[in-house]
């Protein structure tokens, strides 16, 4: 089968999983979804690519895939058994309205694709990418857990991966690796933040911090 539409055809579980992120409100379904973007994300470097795979390619899709898909679940998931927290309760958006962003957001990705003028065999990937970055985005300032918004950071982050496989395949491996490094460190802190912050207070609503007085 051509490597091309596998490529195309990841785009669509990518796109499935922006929404179900969007509608779930159990942040360790959301850990879960987060895990299986980041693995169909991990592998689009290698479809993108047109003749055999360059070795720096395959190294880097393996190395996205472990901290894709097994060491940034497994460190949320350890942060999560310490706070007492299961569900994103209350949202400043609700799961409806965010699922219809979300589904703007993908029709604003495709329009921009054909102003920019995308080539065609990459539309599908640039669309589902953007989407992917505006649900990262819409995640991170619409929800009021830290734990939440990490995880809309690494969804984020998933779209620009995306993005440069599909508009600079074979790309220089550095880049990318600089990226996943900082995804890495951010989440790393954040995990850390997030278990300190609930050994301190009740709750880990970011809203709360506005009741602090001087």
């Amino acid at each position: 089968m051509d490597a091309l539409f596998l490529a195309h055809a990841a785009v669509v579980p990518v796109i499935l999983i922006d929404l179900a992120l969007l509608a779930s409100s159990r942040l360790v379904t959301c850990i879960r979804l987060a895990a299986a973007q980041g693995a169909v994300i991990s592998l689009t470097p290698l479809l993108f690519e047109s003749g055999p795979p360059a070795a720096h390619t395959v190294i880097l899709c393996a190395v996205a895939l472990v901290l894709k898909a097994v060491v940034f679940p497994l460190l949320l998931q350890r942060t999560l058994r310490r706070v007492v927290v299961r569900h994103e309760i209350e949202p400043y958006l609700g799961y409806p309205l965010s699922i219809l962003m979300g589904i703007l957001g993908l029709l604003a990705s495709m329009w921009l694709a054909g102003r920019l003028g995308v080539p065609a065999g990459s539309s599908q990937a640039f669309s589902a990418s953007f989407a992917t970055v505006l649900t990262g985005l819409l995640l991170i300032v619409t929800r009021k857990k830290a734990f939440t918004q990490v995880i809309g950071y690494l969804t984020a982050e998933n779209g620009i991966f995306l993005l440069t496989s599909a508009l600079t395949p074979g790309g220089p491996l550095f880049i990318e690796l600089t990226i996943l490094l900082d995804v890495f460190v951010a989440v790393f802190v954040m995990g850390i933040a997030i278990h300190h912050i609930s050994r301190q207070f009740d709750c880990i609503d970011t809203d709360r911090f506005c009741s602090l007085k001087d």
